[in-house]
């Protein structure tokens, strides 16, 4: 038997163009299912399973980058008269790149220094919101019913008269050439549809990650809805934002809907295996001795936020005057939105950075970013530092918290 024929070079480009298309949607639902905030409460334990699937995918797309590089030159070669499609064909492999090397950093976030994690993000948000809505405006405007040139067959009717000299030829009747064709009637719809439902989102990202919202480290800016009176008197250092302000932009994220506290009925609630249980009222909770310190703040989503100036209750204090009973192994945490909850052993909470923060920056911690209370752990990734802290909990065995029920991992160190 003879040899197989090798796949020709048209065939070879046909079928990586196709498999990566395949792919750059596979990846666009999984990535946007990701940063879906309403997905983050009801995908549960599957959030975990489609970011793996996402990671997966970018790395099927690296390997078909592998076998296009030889495979480019020669393209770009047969590409040479054309430059839109050529144009076309370096940009979608810059933006190809540009996602699969940020993507990297951001799935070896771990191992790498936290400000590459941080560009990382935003190079990859950035790509992502002018990439995909360009892909379907290539995709959509290339379409064989979008590039099908329109029919314009003269009826024998529609034939001019013989001339009056007598030479009796039919010439086609001239037909009106239209303002613009279905091709470009297409390529204007699409593009306009794609501004109209990308836009908005893409402004509101772009304020969120290089404007800010108004506030320090791109704290809300708005007014609180929160109404807690009167408003925490800061210490000397906290005015003074001693770690010089927090440099970066914090993201909201919540699994349930953003909750609103008033200082009428506000409580916070230190109990179970202490010997002294304690509930205080706002004012009673504002009297208790503060510090400030400085501390980065980590998400596990890859970005971070340096030099946040915290004030509030070390933690460790406030479980040594409440008296820990020798039974009690783990510190519970209840958010005030009534659903999320997280822990930690008894030797990660007595760290004497772990705090119960009342002010960042010198100013009170706005709903939007876990106020009027919430915890803070330095050396942890957010999902521990639980927004809205208004109970504490000791308790003799592990708890597992929302995210860690949902696939995170039970060791948060940055």
């Amino acid at each position: 038997m003879g040899d197989r024929k090798k796949p020709g070079f048209g065939k070879q480009l046909a079928d990586l163009h196709r498999w990566n298309a395949w792919l750059v949607v596979a990846l666009a639902a999984s990535g946007l299912l990701l940063s879906w905030g309403a997905a983050r409460g009801w995908l549960g334990e599957g959030r975990a399973w489609v970011k793996q699937l996402h990671i997966y995918l970018g790395l099927v797309t690296a390997i078909l980058l592998v076998l296009y590089a030889p495979l480019a030159r020669k393209h770009l070669k047969q590409l040479r008269n054309r430059p839109r499609q050529r144009g076309n064909l370096v940009f979608v492999f810059a933006l190809l790149a540009g996602w699969l090397l940020s993507g990297i950093i951001l799935w070896q976030f771990r191992h790498l220094p936290p400000r590459w994690s941080n560009n990382a993000l935003v190079v990859h948000d950035l790509l992502t919101w002018g990439g995909l809505p360009y892909l379907v405006y290539h995709s959509v405007t290339r379409m064989r019913w979008a590039k099908k040139p329109e029919k314009r067959a003269v009826r024998p009717d529609a034939a001019e008269p013989a001339s009056p000299d007598g030479t009796g030829g039919l010439h086609p009747a001239a037909s009106p050439q239209p303002w613009m064709s279905r091709k470009q009637f297409i390529q204007w719809s699409v593009g306009i549809a794609l501004t109209a439902a990308v836009a908005p989102s893409f402004f509101r990202w772009l304020g969120r990650s290089f404007v800010g919202t108004g506030g320090p480290g791109g704290m809300a800016g708005g007014a609180d809805p929160n109404r807690m009176l009167p408003a925490p008197e800061p210490l000397p250092d906290s005015v003074r934002v001693i770690g010089g302000g927090a440099q970066g932009r914090f993201r909201v994220y919540t699994v349930t809907p953003l909750p609103t506290f008033d200082s009428g009925s506000w409580t916070f609630t230190l109990d179970g295996l202490v010997d002294k249980p304690g509930r205080w009222n706002w004012e009673q909770f504002l009297k208790l001795e503060r510090v400030v310190q400085v501390g980065d703040f980590h998400c596990v989503t890859g970005w971070s936020v340096y030099k946040n100036t915290w004030e509030g209750i070390p933690l460790a204090r406030l479980l040594r005057e409440a008296g820990v009973k020798p039974e009690a192994k783990y510190v519970k945490f209840y958010s005030g939105d009534g659903e999320y909850t997280d822990a930690l052993s008894l030797d990660q909470a007595n760290m004497d950075d772990v705090l119960v923060a009342v002010l960042h920056d010198g100013k009170p911690i706005h709903r939007d970013y876990g106020g009027p209370v919430r915890l803070i752990v330095p050396k942890m990734y957010a999902y521990k530092s639980v927004k809205w802290l208004e109970r504490i909990e000791l308790i003799d065995r592990p708890h597992t918290g929302y995210w860690e029920a949902r696939g995170y991992d039970n060791d948060a160190w940055v």
